[in-house]
């Protein structure tokens, strides 16, 4: 005779339910893994293909028209090191002048001025390549200023267009510095310097002006504005109307600056494409800076040219 135990079915009961949800819980689990996983695999080849883009692989240029006007963009402070820079200018306009599908070239000025030296480079440079390519010419556009440094570069152009309200000129070079003794004196704080050369502290903006080396400063930047005088008269030749104000600095607008020699027409880059150059289609040989670069660049640039402009004075065209 068997015994039946109380509640025995009971138990089973309980238990398979049990196990239906421990089940259902690791099944659910594994979804939830996979969907994860999934989510991040799609978000490393999101951020994967921003790199990409970032590095400059993809985004290349088209195939190029097969007559076009090419363009070269001077945009912001000339400056080694920037995006208008004396490398990134001159690698622009010798793949410019290179392309065999190119007409004309037309810089795009929109620049306050800058380096003295970085101006230089890439004025030298426009010439040799106008004597290397002496059918293809070169035209300087101007957008809303083309001042000092960025008017160094254009004078070595065939002409200057600029707009009725651009500004143009700004002939002059300066050294801008601060100082601090003053400051010091009511802080209290003691400048030590100690070298070795009795001009090694060049102007130091923690100790007084001495009146000997501010004349001397004054005298390069004299010898530095007598260079840029001399430039824009072999670039502008007989069509500039010299006046006693044109190498003080003064700055002109469009109108005016055509009037007196400093630019020769009206005319956008469009213009100068369609109506000068005669070749419509536009390509521009700018080198662009990718993500890396320009992250590295707003995080250093900012901090060493403060740093620069704390030790010391500089001499620059604007």
């Amino acid at each position: 005779m068997s015994e039946s135990v109380p509640g025995n079915s009971g138990d089973n009961w309980d238990r398979k339910i049990l196990e239906k949800v421990a089940l259902a819980a690791v099944q659910e689990q594994r979804r939830a893994r996979h969907w994860g996983i999934f989510f991040k695999l799609l978000l490393f080849i999101y951020l994967f293909a921003l790199l990409f883009i970032g590095m400059g692989w993809f985004g290349k240029k088209d195939a190029l028209p097969g007559k076009h006007t090419a363009m070269v963009e001077i945009r912001g402070v000339i400056a080694a090191g920037g995006a208008a820079s004396a490398d990134n200018i001159m690698t622009g306009l010798q793949q410019a002048f290179k392309d065999k599908g190119t007409q004309g070239v037309v810089l795009r000025i929109n620049s306050p001025g800058g380096s003295p030296v970085q101006a230089g480079y890439i004025n030298d440079e426009i010439k040799r390549l106008r004597a290397k390519y002496p059918n293809i010419p070169l035209y300087a556009v101007v957008e809303d200023i083309c001042a000092s440094g960025g008017y160094y570069i254009a004078v070595a152009a065939d002409k200057i267009y600029v707009d009725k309200a651009s500004i143009i000129g700004s002939i002059g070079v300066l050294m801008d510095g601060f100082g601090f003794t003053g400051l010091m004196d009511k802080l209290g704080i003691e400048r030590r310097l100690l070298a070795a050369g009795e001009n090694k502290g060049f102007l130091d903006p923690f100790s007084p002006i001495r009146e000997s080396q501010k004349e001397y400063a004054e005298n390069m930047l004299g010898d530095i504005h007598q260079q840029f005088i001399t430039v824009v008269r072999e670039g502008r030749g007989k069509r500039l109307k010299e006046t006693p104000e044109m190498f003080s600095g003064l700055l002109w607008i469009g109108q005016k600056s055509i009037e007196l020699g400093l630019a020769d027409a009206m005319g956008s880059v469009e213009y100068v494409a369609r109506e000068v150059i005669k070749a419509e289609d536009i390509v521009d040989f700018t080198p662009r800076e990718n993500i890396a670069e320009r992250v590295a660049r707003k995080f250093g640039a900012a901090m060493a040219e403060t740093l620069v402009r704390l030790a010391g004075p500089n001499a620059v065209l604007r």
